[in-house]
């Protein structure tokens, strides 16, 4: 019997982004999308394409959002995109096949290739970067305590698809930079909930840890200015973290 497959996206004003993802996504024999309460066309344009099935909820975190955008999914494998994404003819192919082979495991990761303000990325640490995307719905969920770069608790086995996913991440500078101070202040907070307590040689060396390893041991210094850009950015992240811990009280 044929495999069916739910495609899932969690959205706020994506209105730049949605047609792109959604067509990407035309091999699935749905799509949720989860919005945030957009004030752009998002939710418009989702409507009208084929085999979607838009709902709302106010943003709190990541974790919650996705796990409430499983929720809605009819079919037990489920694929993760974000609006930035892409996937390939040969990615596509890969999970059809992934999903009806007899061999199939619970959950697997998906590397991505980046690119920032239109340039590709190599280095910078992005040549790690894996997450699980497609998995069973009955053998896994994301962690509650995680508020940020949530973590899938897979039960069962795992495996890693060949191709890759496409990200197309921010085309400016600025929009990134909101991005990554926005994931810090949410850090921060996840660490307050679990009993954290702020140091300030803690704060000073993590951030400066964060950059050494970026630019210097993942090898951001050769992908050039970009390279620069992305490592500080990775490095503002974590000086967030510590700031709105502090704030947090912890």
């Amino acid at each position: 019997m044929e495999q069916k497959l739910s495609a899932l996206i969690i959205t706020y004003n994506e209105e730049k982004n949605i047609t792109g993802v959604l067509s990407s996504l035309d091999f699935a024999d749905e799509i949720i999308v989860l919005d945030s309460f957009s004030t752009d066309s998002t939710v418009t344009l989702a409507k009208a394409f084929p085999r979607v099935s838009v709902y709302q909820n106010k943003f709190e975190d990541f974790t919650s959002q996705r796990n409430l955008a499983i929720s809605y999914a009819n079919f037990d494998w489920v694929l993760f995109l974000d609006a930035d994404e892409r996937l390939t003819k040969e990615a596509k192919k890969e999970i059809l096949d992934t999903i009806n082979s007899l061999e199939s495991k619970a959950a697997y990761f998906m590397y991505r290739t980046f690119y920032f303000c239109n340039e590709k990325i190599r280095f910078s640490g992005t040549q790690n970067d894996k997450n699980y995307r497609l998995f069973r719905k009955s053998k896994a969920k994301y962690d509650d305590k995680k508020k940020v770069h949530e973590t899938l608790i897979v039960n069962g086995d795992t495996g890693i698809l060949k191709n890759k996913i496409l990200h197309y991440s921010f085309a400016s500078y600025g929009l990134y930079r909101k991005k990554m101070v926005h994931y810090g202040v949410l850090k921060g907070q996840e660490l307050s909930a679990k009993g954290k307590r702020y140091n300030l040689l803690t704060h000073i060396a993590k951030t400066a840890f964060k950059f050494f390893k970026a630019y210097f041991l993942k090898l951001g210094v050769l992908d050039g200015k970009r390279g620069i850009q992305l490592c500080y950015l990775q490095s503002l992240s974590v000086h967030e973290t510590y700031k709105s811990l502090k704030k947090e009280g912890g």
